[in-house]
């Protein structure tokens, strides 16, 4: 049986010295090739939850899954390496390195991850591949990122989470920054990519208008209880 892309089984967490704010989550699940839309309003828990899901931050009671594997049973470190290998971040200000060059930041997360370079492949090539089919021309490749627009930087960010198909791709809010037409071509873009990878998404967003376009939507609001106590 394959299991989930993510599951989050009686979830909780609290930030230290942060006012007390605290969450849990009693369950969700992420079929793979799924994509499903998170929305929230600002401060209503999206980042922590990201932060969980992604394994920067472990829980304090409860089981994070990604792909069958306990996040809480690894240490930083080991964390630090399954995200690199398992997941694919785009995030919402893309931190791309604005001095490196675009190929090198398409790069980047192969180089802590072997098992997904090796599904890369020719990763040189697969970057020159992916950076085509997103629409950037191929002499953006030698180009640093900083010199990109805000639409390229997006496409390299995506081609960059991309890279090694890892099963899981989460998005946070990445078309908060775009028109409706830039949008809709960014999500097609998208959706395209991560159906021929067979990934599993979840993206983050306050924006109800993208709700059509996924499998599923769910208000966080549905699946998360917050709590924050007087500082």
């Amino acid at each position: 049986m394959i299991p989930p892309a993510l599951a989050l089984d009686d979830v909780a967490f609290a930030w230290p010295g942060r006012g007390g704010f605290s969450l849990s989550c009693p369950a969700f699940q992420i079929a793979p090739g799924e994509r499903v839309l998170l929305l929230g309003a600002s401060g209503s828990g999206k980042s922590t939850l990201l932060s969980l899901v992604c394994g920067i931050v472990p829980a304090t009671r409860g089981r994070v899954l990604v792909g069958g594997t306990d996040l809480g049973a690894m240490s930083a470190g080991g964390r630090d390496r399954f995200r690199a290998e398992e997941i694919g971040v785009i995030f919402q200000q893309f931190n791309l390195l604005p001095y490196a060059k675009v190929i090198d930041n398409i790069l980047l997360p192969l180089r802590f991850a072997p098992h997904r370079r090796a599904r890369a492949g020719g990763a040189i090539h697969e970057a020159a591949r992916l950076c085509a089919e997103l629409g950037l021309p191929e002499e953006v490749l030698s180009m640093p990122s900083g010199r990109l627009s805000v639409g390229q930087q997006q496409r390299v960010a995506v081609a960059r989470a991309l890279i090694g198909a890892p099963p899981l791709i989460v998005a946070d809010e990445p078309t908060s920054a775009l028109d409706a037409a830039t949008q809709d071509h960014f999500l097609r873009l998208l959706f395209d990519r991560t159906d021929e990878a067979q990934s599993a998404l979840l993206m983050v967003s306050h924006d109800e208008r993208l709700a059509p376009r996924f499998d599923r939507v769910i208000r966080l609001a549905d699946i998360v209880n917050t709590q924050r106590s007087a500082a």
